[in-house]
């Protein structure tokens, strides 16, 4: 058998075993994504004593820089959870756009409140405000959720300091503005897409009850809530931060004297720093929780850091033995053969393997791996786009494989025979529009 036959199915072998660990036998990610590093390590006869460090490697090299980031987005996420500035943030803007355009006035919320928290607590906080509002506005519950579930799902894919997304943008030696300012660029159309406007097309057909629980909610008194300017504020400094920071070296002499001060404090870890600092004061400490309150508050927060970190580690060890096995200069050769643009590769190989496996993360970081190769032979590239469109192909098809398929369903109350048509649906109507927005804005930036 040819050598480079031979490599590819040990890849396409491992793949099949993490698909079938994970979703037959109902293995943890981090041990399939482990033992599928092993399978290949063996199968491509690597040295015994280069399995472990290229797997330390793998894992040391993602998590160093991203741990820090992701337990200072968990502190930000709480500290508007229990401010309450979602609430303040969505009712703002409902009584400003008017109770008819609630599902816009939700998608905005979701976009802006699912910048710093993950897709299951974004849909934990903002699911009550939810049903709130659809009982006061009358609107059609699909319609608004849509307009919610959808933007928490885009941000979550491709808008740093995301866990998946802030991992890819490492993996790929990326700029974490740009990705930041392509990712909300390419966001804004597929949510308003595939939230409100396809969520009204779909609103006679596939309309569902709010849960009985949830019928009788009475709304927060709005003394009890934070200001609005100051909690978009808080929520928002880290990414203008970190767009600020890649404005300016674009635009600024970079010998200048303060030079060094922008570079640190747009740097990620930098940013979530002061913006943490800054929530624990305005949405903890201002609102009358003492620092003891705030201390178990914060680890409560880091708790569910830990099965996302592992999983992120395990996937950055499975791309590093890719490449340290020898696949991945054979992947490079196969896929620049096949003369398609790297983009559409990226959101290909990321949807398929979101399909497969479920889980956007383990789908982004995957496909990181095998599209990191490629991008030697396209060093006009930008890798920000890159990231994007991998992104991009992670938000769609989410179906029974994905666990945050059935967190939507339970949380929202949706019958199975209407998941697909209306969350399966709009993800990936989602994907579509923003792998076209990526092809777009490369064709604008000449790339």
């Amino acid at each position: 058998m040819d050598h480079s036959v031979a490599m590819l199915s040990v890849l396409g072998i491992a793949i099949l075993f993490i698909i079938i660990l994970s979703i037959k036998f109902r293995i943890h990610a981090f041990i399939s994504l482990t033992a599928a590093c092993f399978l290949i390590a063996f199968a491509t006869g690597m040295p015994l004593n280069k399995i472990g460090a290229s797997i330390e490697t793998g894992m040391g090299g993602t998590l160093g820089f991203l741990a820090p980031i992701l337990a200072l987005g968990a502190i930000i996420g709480k500290m508007m959870e229990i401010s309450g500035g979602a609430e303040k943030l969505s009712r703002t803007l409902i009584n400003f756009m008017g109770q008819s355009k609630a599902a816009w006035a939700m998608m905005i919320v979701a976009y802006i409140c699912g910048i710093p928290v993950f897709l299951q607590v974004g849909i934990v906080l903002l699911t009550p405000i939810l049903f709130c509002v659809v009982l006061e506005s009358k609107q059609p519950l699909v319609k608004v959720a849509l307009g919610m579930l959808t933007s928490l799902t885009v941000v979550h894919c491709i808008v740093p300091p995301h866990p998946a997304a802030m991992a890819i943008t490492l993996a790929l030696k990326a700029d974490v503005g740009k990705v930041i300012f392509y990712g909300l660029l390419v966001g804004i159309p597929a949510s308003v897409i595939a939230g409100p406007l396809f969520g009204g097309l779909i609103a006679k057909k596939y309309d569902f009850q709010p849960p009985e629980a949830y019928c009788k909610m009475e709304p927060t008194p709005d003394e009890k809530l934070p200001p609005f300017g100051i909690t978009l504020f808080t929520i928002l400094l880290p990414l203008l931060l970190m767009i600020g920071k890649t404005i300016i070296e674009l635009v600024a002499d970079k010998n200048a004297p303060y030079m060094p001060w922008v570079s640190f404090i747009g740097s990620p870890i930098a940013a979530l720093f002061l913006a943490a600092v800054l929530s624990y004061y305005i949405m903890g400490y201002k609102r009358g929780y003492s620092l003891a309150d705030l201390a178990k508050r914060t680890e409560s927060a880091m708790g569910p850091m830990a099965t996302i970190i592992l999983v992120i580690g395990a996937a950055g060890a499975f791309n590093r033995i890719i490449l340290d096995s020898g696949i991945g200069d054979i992947l490079k050769n196969v896929l620049t053969a096949i003369h398609i643009s790297p983009l559409i590769m990226a959101w290909v190989i990321a949807i398929v393997m979101r399909f497969a496996i479920g889980s956007a993360t383990v789908a982004m970081m995957t496909s990181a791996g095998f599209i990191t190769p490629v991008l030697a032979a396209y060093p006009a590239l930008d890798p920000a786009l890159v990231a994007v469109a991998i992104g991009a192909g992670a938000i769609g098809a989410s179906h029974v494989t994905d666990p945050g398929f059935w967190f939507v369903k339970e949380s929202m109350g949706i019958p199975m025979d209407k998941m697909f048509g209306i969350y399966t649906a709009a993800t990936t109507i989602a994907s579509v529009v923003a792998l076209i927005g990526v092809l777009i804005l490369a064709a604008v930036l000449g790339q």
